[in-house]
């Protein structure tokens, strides 16, 4: 099935949409963008020569540049913020230096949030409302707050699991029931 694109969207010629995209109002894909299957890009959103996987939600006024993939099932909040040079100047030209940033399967980056470049958000990874991501963030890390520090463990189905003691233990998503091996430094599904 071919993707739905509005007539206020601009896809340049050279971006590539796979099956049942959508694409809403006031929307700007750039050549050489790769949209995955089943994705839905919201309002006022800009799309660089960037990788997003399939079955992605972006929601309105996201805008992702050269150096960000996203991969599959990833769900971005509204207004959240990816950076891709570490020191900007209006006066030199940094092409060269965009630092990649890799979104990984599943994760949720909350409204507002800022991620700034050349971090890895783990698969899975929940990152808050408002939160400020300045480092790599784990697998299943719930993350909030300015900078964003790990506060708790995120589910696959998103759910926070149950606050773990000191010691290594399994815990059991209270939705899903889905287990986790969670210690101080992981969260690992168990299968």
């Amino acid at each position: 099935m071919a993707a739905e694109v509005h007539p206020t969207a601009i896809v340049e010629p050279g971006a590539r949409l796979g099956d049942r995209v959508r694409i809403w109002h006031w929307v700007h894909i750039r050549a050489g963008a790769v949209i995955g299957d089943d994705t839905s890009i919201g309002q006022g959103c800009y799309v660089d020569a960037v990788a997003i996987g399939r079955g992605c939600r972006i929601q309105n006024h996201v805008s992702l540049y050269d150096g960000v993939a996203i991969d599959d099932d990833v769900f971005l909040g509204p207004s959240c913020v990816f950076t891709n040079v570490k020191h900007p100047r209006a006066h030199v030209s940094r092409r060269d230096a965009y630092a990649p940033t890799r979104v990984g399967r599943g994760a949720t980056i909350g409204a507002n949030a800022t991620i700034l470049c050349g971090v890895s958000i783990g698969p899975y990874a929940m990152i808050g409302a408002g939160a400020v991501v300045t480092s790599d963030v784990q697998p299943h890390a719930l993350v909030t707050g300015t900078p964003a520090r790990r506060s708790g463990w995120a589910c696959r189905c998103g759910e926070t699991l149950p606050a773990n003691p000191p010691a290594q233990t399994t815990v059991a998503c209270a939705r899903c029931s889905d287990r986790y091996g969670v210690s101080d430094g992981a969260a690992t599904r168990l299968l």
